[in-house]
């Protein structure tokens, strides 16, 4: 707890056993839960979340999204949901100055943008990453007037906030659709730069044809779907800050 807020971490998993228990240990000590949503993992990763101390919830329906929607729906007491991955690319540790932004009322969501470079050298992140995080990010400014540095799976938000940005996506352009929707209803966004190393395992996005290609549909569809939303800004501060 943080600021007296409750404080979920949803991290969406499919066959981590090898990453999932040093995600779980490695998350901030102000964290009230931590719920693995498990979407239909055939190795060991229920059994290694829950001897990390997590809770765990069955999400047989296949999809990023559908695992994410299902952690906030079970979290409904939490004030504030965060999210990342349980691949162990992202630094757990680094989830507290973004919990930390929300609870003290700085922003409403607060997004990890990962680093191109860490202490003068490169991270972990491939070219296709950067470029197509960096498309999907110029696409979304120059559509919506919101300028995002990543698309990147580490982030927090005010329960209430997400609730008001109605969740669709079942896939992976759920991370873009959060994004979109956040810039368009007119909520605080803040972005932080966060680390990034060498996932755990073998990437369902990067590392098959088939990942690579849903990812990148669902991430295209909702830039371009919310267009012909009947949203409109509010009067907020077009160019995200960062601190």
């Amino acid at each position: 707890m943080l600021n007296c807020r409750s404080i979920t971490v949803i991290i969406p998993a499919l066959n981590e056993e090898g990453s999932i228990g040093r995600v779980i240990r490695d998350i901030p000590e102000c964290v009230d839960r931590v719920l693995v949503a498990d979407n239909g993992s055939m190795d060991q990763t229920r059994t290694k979340a829950l001897e990390a101390g997590a809770d765990v919830i069955s999400v047989p329906e296949k999809g990023y999204g559908n695992a994410c929607q299902a952690g906030v729906s079970v979290a409904a007491d939490a004030d504030i949901l965060a999210f990342m991955d349980g691949d162990y690319s992202d630094y757990p540790e680094d989830l507290l100055p973004l919990l930390e932004s929300v609870a003290e009322g700085r922003c409403d969501f607060c997004m990890g943008y990962r680093c191109v470079f860490q202490s003068g050298r490169a991270s972990a992140l491939q070219w296709y990453q950067r470029w197509g995080n960096g498309v999907a990010c110029q696409l979304i400014w120059l559509l919506y007037g919101f300028r995002y540095f990543d698309l990147g799976p580490m982030r927090c938000i005010r329960r209430d906030c997400l609730e008001r940005l109605d969740m669709h996506d079942k896939s992976y352009g759920w991370t873009a659709e959060m994004q979109i929707r956040a810039a368009l209803d007119g909520i605080r966004i803040l972005q932080m730069p966060v680390r990034y190393r060498q996932r755990i395992g073998v990437s369902k996005i990067s590392g098959t044809l088939i990942g690579a290609l849903t990812a990148g549909y669902g991430i295209l569809f909702w830039t371009i779907r919310l267009i012909f939303s009947r949203w409109s800004f509010r009067g907020h501060e077009k160019q995200a800050f960062r601190p």
